[in-house]
């Protein structure tokens, strides 16, 4: 990846960040943290690696993502309204009545969503049965999904790892979005989730660590993960909660929050302001 592509990806990632903001401020409030902590991922997977095409939504052969971390839907729609699926106008509306962009993800309502977000837990066992048959079908199309830390206490997901690594579905790359908090408090203080990448590796995937927001580490991690033809694997990005929305980074209560449009207005002042000065 030369200069440009890096500075593509990082004015993509900081117009996604603006938006998500304004997008969240619209509502008033909203999960702002685990959002804010995917986007440069998102930013990577929808500009630079998957096979999509925006003005075909339902082309069978293209290769999916599912958001199992679901609430973190806002991120995901101010990416495919860049990406061209649908009006950006329509971010303003974010889980108000009748909007086409319910708070958690739903493929029904909104062009370019491949997974309706429930439960936590669910979403990577949807992903792995999604890979499966796209092995099935004799497609070269991928799967993609992003599992939070905290989600990653539930038992599902490891039935789901345990399925995936049996099968050896090189066609699977999962993320886990290693943030450090959930819903009320930091990961450690519930169920720590240390040892991570040995986990996977003891249930035959192959595991990679990475910067979730640095673009060249994830292009090092995912190129690893695309020639790796043997087994499915997960890059566990260490990244920080409510990355580019500074009111909240470092705080415990970071995972939904109320913002004001005035709020929205100065974290956004504030963020342009720390990247000039990087």
């Amino acid at each position: 990846m030369n200069k440009q592509e890096i500075q593509f990806l990082k004015e993509k990632a900081l117009d996604t960040r603006v938006r998500l903001i304004k997008e969240i401020a619209s509502f008033g409030q909203g999960h702002i943290g685990g959002s804010m902590s995917i986007v440069d991922l998102l930013v990577y997977l929808y500009f630079r690696e998957m096979n999509i095409r925006p003005e075909n939504p339902q082309w069978a052969e293209r290769d999916r993502l599912v958001l199992s971390k679901g609430h973190s839907g806002p991120a995901l729609y101010a990416v495919l309204a860049e990406k061209g699926y649908f009006d950006e106008s329509l971010l303003s509306t974010l889980n108000q009545g009748g909007t086409t962009l319910p708070s958690h993800c739903d493929m029904l309502k909104t062009p370019g969503i491949d997974y309706t977000a429930g439960s936590l837990g669910q979403g990577i066992s949807a992903a792995v049965g999604i890979a499966l048959g796209q092995r099935l079908k004799g497609w070269k199309a991928r799967t993609f999904t992003i599992v939070g830390d905290g989600e990653s206490q539930e038992g599902q997901v490891w039935e789901a790892v345990e399925a995936a690594g049996a099968w050896k579905l090189s066609n699977l790359t999962g993320f886990t979005d290693l943030n450090g908090q959930q819903l009320d408090d930091y990961t450690d203080a519930i169920i720590p989730m240390k040892q991570l990448k040995e986990r996977y590796e003891t249930f035959g995937w192959k595991a990679i660590e990475a910067n979730g927001h640095d673009f060249p580490d994830l292009e090092r991690a995912i190129e690893e993960a695309r020639n790796t033809e043997d087994r499915p694997t997960m890059i566990i990005l260490h990244t920080k909660k409510s990355y580019g929305f500074i009111p909240g980074e470092g705080i415990k209560s970071n995972h939904s929050m109320p913002i004001s449009m005035e709020t929205a207005d100065k974290a956004i002042k504030d963020l342009f302001e720390r990247e000039r000065d990087v």
